[in-house]
């Protein structure tokens, strides 16, 4: 069964039920900002399901499907997605391309390639995710789409550390949000383990933290 957009909690939402906890104003990252807590995600699940604009393809350069989320992607989506893929020509990374969702419940799917990590290229790896997310959102942007679900771009067999991946994650987000129109009106940071969305649970107060009162 699709997963709708409305069964899919903001982080205020997740503030109110306890799930995630305010940290202390020295420790956060960015000022408290009532209205993004409305337009933020966090969802642990199948991103194949959710019946929103668009879904971020963590893929290879081929774009022409691979495993992991890849893989169930390109199944989901049905031979269709991988005919429009062969038109692409493949995809550089930390570069992002548009694709329809065919078979999906997604309308979209933005197809992004990250870095293979190496903690001797730390700092090119981090630039190359951070352009993942960058770029993906500028093509939702750009396509008036209103909603984006992400994986967790490279964390997979791509070796990057689950909690760098996620501050490169929050913190290109946070920024994007910052800087662009409301037209963007929910981003969905999705995960499929426990571990994994503790992760988020721990450090999106940081990047998002609420306000005192009023949540």
């Amino acid at each position: 069964m699709p997963v709708e957009l409305s069964k899919i909690p903001t982080l205020r939402e997740l503030y109110k039920s306890g799930v995630l906890h305010a940290v202390s104003a020295e420790k956060a990252h960015f000022s408290p900002s009532s209205k993004l807590l409305d337009r933020v995600s966090l969802y642990q699940g199948d991103i194949t399901k959710l019946e929103v604009d668009s879904i971020v393809n963590a893929a290879n350069k081929s774009l022409l499907g691979g495993g992991g989320v890849d893989g169930a992607i390109h199944s989901a989506a049905g031979p269709k997605l991988v005919e429009e893929c062969e038109t692409l020509n493949g995809c550089d990374t930390g570069d992002a391309k548009i694709t329809k969702g065919y078979d999906l419940p997604s309308k979209h799917v933005i197809h992004t390639v990250g870095p293979i990590y190496s903690e001797s290229c730390a700092g090119k790896c981090a630039e190359q995710l951070a352009s993942c997310y960058w770029t993906s959102l500028e093509l939702a942007f750009d396509n008036s789409l209103k909603h984006i679900a992400f994986p967790s771009i490279s964390t997979g067999i791509y070796g990057y550390p689950v909690p760098d991946a996620t501050h490169v994650a929050l913190g290109e987000v946070r920024r994007f949000l910052d800087t662009h129109s409301e037209e963007l009106e929910r981003v969905i940071f999705v995960v499929w383990s426990d571990a994994d969305k503790d992760v988020y649970e721990e450090l999106i107060p940081l990047y998002f933290p609420p306000p005192e009162i009023n949540l």
